[in-house]
């Protein structure tokens, strides 16, 4: 005689899955892959909201390039600077700064800081400088706002493929040109590049030499370039292919 399960057995183990699958639907996991939402202040500094966690880079003070702007003086969860100096590291924001290279993990998030030359001769005119690497919101995200240096191998083992890529783009003695910076997007092929540290429609300030976007651009011609202004939304998953998002 075939014995039928009994009902109440049955229903108990629907109950047990569904109550599973809900959490695993709400997990810590799970959220965190939903994608970013990033502002830009301007100069260097991105907040970045996702996974449950804000993260700011390059708080300043409105000095040099980044004069006239508005200082992010704002909340997060995580501060990265990319140096001590006040266009890229001021003590503006509020939350837990991070400035010198290490392995951090705060608060659900895995934080890797890799030194690097600030300038093109090996850090003798400005010291160093710190590229970072996270996962937020699903994607995998490099910020290199703070150096004029050549990745070096061992660089390109620690920054990977990331999803997206921060990288400085207007010149100077301590960032990218737009060439340099091209080349390294070349070495790294990240699906998403925002360009940082230009200026933008306006004179170049005091003690500022840097430039514009355009010669960047001009050096990726044939990427795809969009220009969503002040605020970017990204999904958790991006396609294969390069887009440049121009943010001001």
């Amino acid at each position: 005689m075939r014995l039928l399960p009994d009902p109440r057995w049955r229903a108990s183990v629907v109950a047990a899955v569904v109550a599973t699958a809900s959490a695993t639907l709400l997990s810590p996991a799970a959220i965190a892959g939903g994608g970013v939402s990033i502002t830009s202040y301007g100069h260097s500094a991105l907040l970045i909201r996702g996974g449950s966690k804000t993260v700011l880079l390059n708080p300043f003070n409105a000095v040099a390039c980044a004069s006239g702007l508005r200082e992010p003086r704002v909340g997060a969860d995580v501060i990265l600077a990319s140096s001590s100096l006040r266009d890229e590291g001021a003590n503006v924001a509020k939350g837990k700064l991070l400035v010198k290279p290490g392995s951090y993990r705060l608060g659900g998030l895995q934080i890797e800081g890799i030194a690097a030359p600030h300038d093109r001769y090996g850090g003798r005119r400005y010291g160093q400088a710190t590229l970072w690497r996270w996962k937020q919101g699903g994607l995998e995200i490099a910020h290199l706002g703070g150096t004029a240096a050549s990745l070096s191998p061992s660089d390109r083992v620690m920054l990977g493929r990331p999803d997206v890529l921060i990288i400085g783009v207007g010149g100077g003695a301590k960032v990218y040109d737009g060439a340099e910076a091209a080349e390294v997007v070349r070495e790294l092929q990240p699906r998403r590049v925002i360009p940082v540290q230009y200026l933008s429609g306006r004179k170049a300030p005091k003690d500022c030499d840097q430039g514009s976007v355009e010669p960047f651009l001009k050096a990726m011609a044939g990427t795809k370039v969009n220009r969503p202004g002040a605020n970017l939304s990204l999904p958790g998953k991006l396609g294969d292919g390069m887009v440049i998002e121009v943010m001001r």
